[in-house]
């Protein structure tokens, strides 16, 4: 049975930097693999996806060019470097297996979740 455990949350101020880690175990390693997010009272964002292989990645506009998405196959370890944070990012970040590429809504399995919030 696959466990995602997300870490890396916390308070931090507009335009800093927070990088999440997403530990595995089950065998996700022929998964790609995606963060989303969920604001209180909003619905659930996508924000990126990346391959099994790590060699091709997808961003939701909203963080292109802000977060970048990478993975450790030996580590069983996905990550997230969130850069120039906003308000508007704070929510809970999940880590989840996506059920095919393409299908940026579809999960097989997601962490409980790490919550992140960024002050003005």
């Amino acid at each position: 049975q696959v466990q995602l455990v997300e870490s890396g949350g916390g308070l931090v101020q507009a335009g800093g930097s927070l990088r999440l880690s997403c530990a595995a175990s089950g065998g996700t390693a022929s998964y790609a693999m995606a963060w989303i997010r969920q604001a209180p009272g909003k619905e659930r964002d996508f924000l990126a996806a990346i391959t099994w292989s790590g060699g091709r990645t997808y961003y939701a506009d909203s963080v292109k060019g802000r977060f970048t998405i990478s993975r450790d196959n030996a580590k069983a370890t996905l990550h997230l470097q969130m850069n120039s944070l906003k308000p508007e990012d704070t929510a809970v970040y999940y880590c989840a297996g996506l059920r095919r590429w393409g299908s940026w809504y579809e999960y097989d399995y997601w962490g409980q979740g790490t919550q992140v919030t960024v002050s003005s």
